[in-house]
């Protein structure tokens, strides 16, 4: 914003001078110039173009319903000629000599992170105003963490994957008929546990659809969002190339490297150990084994030895990942495992948590030739034993998709939240 514009106010000409005796009989009177009423002050002497006092007669911000914002957009500077630094109260603002913080918008979204310029000036009040800066909140939905590079650099804030935990943001609930309707859709599903609700997709492995109740979905979530923003959570993870995943990742007890795409006690990217297991995460995989043994003997099946199809497992490492709206995974192998987990064919268990996927599966790595099934919030897919080496996949994820509860109980943000869990070695015997 530049200066405001010089005003300039000029006497009222007088009508024409006569040195007539008519015009010299009538008393003369004096036209005094028409001054603004908001001027309550004598006018001051023109300043130059470059004078600090033409610099900046008021800033003004954009518009806000921020009240903060309003304050400072209500800020008025101006400064008697003889001084060259205005006074605040007991001390003269001129004495600052610690670098400002930017201001933030704590609620408007159209708040870009746009720097407001003002012409530089010695006034440090000047620019005190002219160095605010008016920003976005760093949890808005606009931000990409597809494709971007947050978290991939060291030293950026960890990738938190609920919403509302930031300061100064707020989330706003949601209206009580979208929650009577949803609600009623999840009456619809609760048959989680029946047999209806389970799929023998193949050999070895099984579909266990809305096997995860919701109380135990939110306290996945939030179990992961606690270990994501710590030491060892959520990143990007980059190969050497330059080459970035479109997901964000987190490994519990060893940690893999998609570059080099083996297991370690630390991790490359910042030499952080994985958070371990947690008892709690472990529990759920036990239940989701046992379920599909279950459901193999009652189908006939996996006969009397369902471990024969389906093997048992103790899961000690997880690769937890965050998929946005625009988040995929190309067809892939999971063959990293110690040879002996592989050999024996232990099971892979993937828990759907959040927005629909597309999940891709086959013997070939060929898209057109694989199945494909989707995977809900609280959705349980296993697959071991002849399944164990498949090529599997994700090709979109479906937007708005997420149980109302699942967004408004567990803050998830718009996306799929994926936890496979694994035995990194077999038992030796």
């Amino acid at each position: 914003m530049g200066p405001e514009t010089e005003r300039s106010f000029e006497p009222q000409k007088e009508g024409p001078s006569s040195s007539s005796h008519s015009v010299s009989s009538k008393k003369l009177q004096m036209v005094t110039p028409v001054l603004p009423k908001s001027l309550d002050s004598p006018v001051q002497p023109r300043k130059s173009l470059d004078s600090p006092l033409m610099m900046a007669e008021q800033v003004h911000p954009p518009k806000s319903q921020d009240p903060l914002v309003q304050t400072v957009a209500s800020i008025q500077i101006s400064q008697s000629p003889e001084s060259s630094s205005a006074s605040c109260g007991s001390g003269a603002v001129g004495s600052l000599d610690s670098p400002l913080q930017p201001w933030k918008s704590l609620d408007s979204s159209l708040m870009m992170a746009e720097q407001v310029q003002q012409p530089k000036s010695q006034d440090s009040l000047v620019q005190m105003v002219a160095s605010m800066q008016l920003s976005k909140p760093l949890d808005s939905s606009s931000a990409s963490t597809g494709s971007g590079a947050v978290g991939s650099d060291l030293g950026a804030a960890p990738f938190d994957i609920c919403m509302g935990n930031s300061k100064g943001i707020f989330k706003l609930n949601r209206p009580l008929h979208e929650i009577k309707r949803e609600e009623k859709r999840l009456r619809a599903r609760e048959l989680s546990n029946s047999a209806a609700q389970l799929q023998h997709l193949r050999p070895g492995m099984v579909l266990l659809k809305s096997f995860l109740k919701p109380d135990d979905q939110v306290e996945i979530i939030k179990l992961c969002r606690e270990l994501g923003v710590g030491t060892g959570g959520f990143y990007q993870p980059a190969y050497r190339d330059g080459g970035k995943l479109s997901l964000r990742m987190m490994c519990l007890g060893k940690n893999w490297d998609p570059d080099s795409r083996s297991y370690g006690d630390t991790r490359p990217y910042d030499g952080a150990q994985p958070p371990q297991m947690p008892q709690e995460l472990t529990k759920f995989v036990e239940e989701a084994i046992k379920a599909s043994h279950d459901f193999l003997k009652q189908r006939g099946k996996g006969a009397t030895d369902p471990a024969a199809e389906l093997p048992l497992m103790s899961p000690d490492i997880c690769i937890v990942n965050f998929y946005t709206t625009g988040g995929k995974l190309g067809l892939h192998k999971d063959k990293d495992e110690d040879k002996s987990s592989l050999d024996k064919g232990l099971p892979v268990v993937s828990f759907s948590l959040g927005d629909t996927a597309e999940f891709l599966y086959g013997d070939d790595r060929d898209v057109d030739k694989a199945s494909k099934i989707k995977l809900e919030s609280g959705d349980v897919l296993i697959f071991g034993g002849q399944s164990r080496h498949i090529f599997h996949g994700v090709s979109s994820i479906a937007p708005k998709s997420a149980p109302l509860w699942v967004t408004d109980k567990a803050n998830l943000r718009p996306g799929r939240l994926n936890l496979t869990f694994r035995q990194h070695s077999a038992p030796r015997g």
